[in-house]
């Protein structure tokens, strides 16, 4: 569980945002949207820790994430950002670097390791391409193995970048059914959407930045209700009667 509170980020000490106060709670998907430059990706690089707080402060599991080691922080979340290289290593050796964390200086995995590994990549369904090398696959694939490589660090959290950018319609939902079971599984999924009527469909809660603040934190339906978001991203939110979410403009 992440808890913000009155969190400001930003760059060289200009924050972006300010006052933010939320909390993404466990065995729940909670998503950041808002437009373009509006802080999403930085404030979900604060939660990673790969950006410093310029004010409040973000606990984790009760914790103040500045209190946590490296190591012990990297065991405890995961963070995909959206922008990596693709290395020339297998599957099996990606997806083995989310252990790493556990490693002492030897770095020679222990058979609890290995199981983990296998485990991370037969949850994710890349189990099948373990000898494949990573350049090969496809995009959609490759998030796969990616996400395979966060689970293999364990923890109670992982935290995505934008996860769906650049996958066919049909990978995007494939990834994010797979998030939907990780969070009904118990774990803390905090992410950057872009992509509103996804963002609504599969959150349990979404957090609307907006104007340098957290202009609204609830359940989707409320946010529709509201027609707030209608406002913000000047589109007609409309929910069709099974209950998914598209966009008209």
């Amino acid at each position: 569980m992440f808890e913000l509170q009155q969190a400001a980020v930003g760059y060289d000490a200009v924050p972006i945002l300010q006052n933010v106060s939320f909390t993404a709670q466990d065995g729940q998907i909670t998503t950041l949207v808002g437009t373009n430059g509006c802080g999403k990706t930085t404030l979900l690089k604060a939660i990673a820790r790969q950006l410093p707080l310029l004010g409040g402060q973000i606990l984790l599991q009760g914790r103040s994430i500045q209190d946590y080691e490296r190591k012990e922080f990297a065991r405890t979340a995961a963070f995909m950002p959206q922008v990596r290289n693709i290395p020339e290593i297998t599957v099996r050796g990606l997806v083995s670097h989310g252990r790493f964390p556990y490693l002492g200086l030897s770095r020679q995995m222990t058979t609890k390791d290995r199981k983990e590994v296998e485990d991370a990549m037969q949850a994710t369904g890349v189990a099948r391409w373990a000898d494949r090398d990573l350049r090969e696959l496809s995009g959609g694939e490759r998030q796969r193995v990616y996400l395979a490589m966060a689970l293999a660090q364990g923890g109670d959290a992982i935290l995505l970048d934008e996860p769906t950018t650049y996958l066919d319609v049909a990978a995007q939902f494939e990834l994010l059914e797979l998030l939907r079971t990780l969070a009904n599984q118990g774990k803390t999924v905090l992410l950057v959407l872009h992509d509103l009527a996804q963002a609504l469909q599969y959150s349990d809660r979404v957090a609307v930045l907006a104007d340098g603040k957290l202009a609204a934190f609830d359940a989707p339906a409320n946010l529709f209700e509201q027609k707030m978001l209608d406002e913000i991203f000047r589109v007609t939110l409309c929910r069709a009667p099974e209950g998914t979410y598209y966009l008209r403009r």
